[in-house]
């Protein structure tokens, strides 16, 4: 099984940006668990710039693009060498891939990063894949950028064909409502067509250290179930729940794939 499975920085990082070792280390022990059973892993990571805002010690998330491109320099460092140690412990190698968006809309070099993610799973690599935010202008609605991590990971799922795309976010999945402000909010455990209700239940944006939301995760749904591929919301904070989902139980949402 090919699996491709977003990390949000909620999920990563502190609420200070830094590093949630427990989690962190958790996530990477089940992953390895994952590889060892046969399944292959693409990791699409945010947490750049979270990581460089505690790294550098910074009072929160830059608002001006230079510093957040320098507090990504820093932050990706900091991601990659976390991965490297952490999957290294079950010898597992990582490899690092920053893409822009015009690594993404460009054919020819499209079909590059196909065949370079095609090799590194063939040699059994573990690929980490980040949008270039040292490079990248990342303000959503600009034709150069991805804009954010959940709509890169859908891309990357349809670039490889996977059978699956997880979201691990700070949500347990699609609710009703808002559940953290409305009490009454309840799970939808299961979506087959993406209408404009379904799209109408996006919240607003993400963590203070995060760009997505909602509304990110939904578009990347859509890019996922039109390409035949189911995808799944879940909650990061116990990334061991990804047993439970390949062993056929139901957590989070699942948004059905529609026919290849």
């Amino acid at each position: 099984m090919r699996i491709v499975i977003k990390v949000g920085t909620s999920t990563l990082a502190h609420a200070g940006g830094r590093l949630n070792i427990r989690r962190v280390e958790l996530l990477c022990k089940v992953l390895s668990d994952l590889k060892n059973a046969g399944c292959e892993v693409v990791l699409v990571s945010s947490g750049a710039i979270g990581m460089g805002v505690g790294k550098l010690g910074l009072p929160g998330r830059p608002e001006d693009m230079p510093g957040k491109q320098a507090a990504a320099a820093v932050g990706q460092c900091e991601l990659m060498y976390t991965y490297d140690k952490l999957f290294a412990e079950y010898n597992h190698t990582v490899a690092q891939i920053l893409l822009t968006a015009e690594d993404i809309q460009d054919k020819r070099r499209s079909a590059y990063v196909h065949d370079t993610l095609e090799k590194l799973l063939g040699w059994g690599a573990l690929p980490v894949v980040n949008e270039n935010d040292a490079v990248a202008i990342d303000e959503i609605g600009i034709h150069t950028t991805i804009g954010e991590n959940d709509s890169l990971s859908a891309i990357v799922a349809k670039l490889v064909r996977a059978d699956l795309l997880v979201l691990l976010s700070d949500i347990d999945g699609l609710y009703t409502a808002d559940p953290r402000v409305d009490p009454n909010a309840t799970l939808i455990p299961e979506v087959t067509a993406i209408t404009p209700e379904i799209l109408s239940l996006a919240g607003g944006t993400g963590s203070a250290l995060g760009s997505g939301g909602m509304a990110t995760k939904l578009k990347a749904a859509q890019i996922a179930t039109e390409a035949g591929i189911d995808m799944i919301i879940a909650n990061g904070q116990q990334p061991e729940a990804l047993y439970a989902l390949l062993e056929g139980k139901s957590i989070g949402t699942r948004f059905v794939g529609g026919k290849k």
